[in-house]
């Protein structure tokens, strides 16, 4: 499954976290804060869920939850490939902080292999609000509509696993246009000093793991809460 559709949460809330690497605990300090109702609501993330933080090893763990839902993110793509592949691709994913997979049992790392080779490379959700769509990084050629297409085909190109996963040049040009066929997309992968809108993109990396501070951004009334790396303040603002 490349693309993951889910439909509209008329029971809860809907949050969307940046980032996390493996800052496990932080999170669930926001998900206390926010008084995340399990029952009712939903959690998703832009990838990234692990390498360089100090929990990366319960990923499997989170991926289970069935109101936790996670595109895949650079580092897990480079994590599956560290394991399919350790001649060629082992010593890129440890330069990047995956030490931490050679380090499990055998079990543990088969079921954290397992889990981040089951994350789609996109979620689609139908809010009040519109179309909401998730990638890591941003979408190719600003068209949700045709990689939604492509990703339910199970035929993106290699262009498209690029953009999807490793892309900044929205991030870093502060804007690349308007991408058609979804309303509101939320992405992570470059980190920002706060979560910021260009376009209709919504980036949400705030560098929980380089000391900068963890995000999470509620769909349904568009308030963001973010707790520092430090813990010492928390800032709740709403978006404009």
């Amino acid at each position: 499954m490349m693309i993951k559709t889910l439909p509209r949460n008329r029971a809860g809330r809907d949050w969307v976290v940046g980032d996390l690497h493996g800052c496990f605990e932080p999170l669930r300090r926001l998900m206390k804060i926010i008084a995340f109702d399990p029952a009712r609501d939903r959690l998703f993330s832009v990838g990234d869920l692990v390498d360089r933080g100090p929990d990366s090893h319960q990923v499997a763990e989170w991926l289970a939850q069935p109101w936790f839902h996670a595109v895949r993110g650079n580092h897990e793509q480079m994590a599956l490939d560290a394991m399919r592949n350790p001649l060629e691709d082992s010593e890129r994913h440890l330069r990047n902080g995956g030490r931490w997979l050679t380090e499990l049992s055998p079990a543990a790392r088969d079921a954290c292999v397992a889990a981040m080779s089951q994350l789609p490379l996109a979620i689609e959700i139908d809010a009040e609000g519109g179309k909401i769509g998730i990638v890591h990084a941003d979408c190719p050629h600003n068209d949700w509509t045709t990689l939604a297409a492509r990703l339910e085909a199970d035929n993106p190109s290699e262009q498209d696993y690029d953009t999807l996963l490793w892309s900044r040049e929205r991030a870093l040009n502060q804007g690349a246009g308007h991408v058609a066929g979804v309303d509101l997309l939320l992405v992570g992968h470059t980190p920002q000093e706060r979560a910021v809108m260009y376009d209709n993109v919504m980036h949400l990396d705030t560098g929980a793991v380089y000391g900068g501070k963890l995000t999470l951004f509620c769909l349904d009334d568009f308030v963001e809460v973010s707790l520092p790396a430090s813990f010492e303040a928390l800032a709740r603002f709403q978006l404009h």
